[in-house]
């Protein structure tokens, strides 16, 4: 798995993550689907994204959008 799958899948995972946790326990965990949402626009725009960074210290294969 490359850098951008593995960006994708993370924020598909604290997105799905946060919807849940806002309707079985607190509306406030909306903010965090608010900020992937935002982080996920600004990278699509400036090709910076930190988990991408982070992935590719750690020795990820990189992808094709985060190099």
């Amino acid at each position: 798995m490359n850098i951008d799958r593995t960006v994708m899948a993370f924020a598909g995972i604290v997105v799905l993550t946060s919807l849940t946790l806002s309707q079985l326990h607190h509306s406030a965990w909306s903010w965090l689907t608010l900020f992937v949402g935002a982080n996920m626009l600004l990278a699509a725009f400036t090709r910076f994204c930190p988990l991408a960074l982070i992935l590719k210290k750690l020795g990820v294969k990189p992808g094709v959008a985060f190099q």
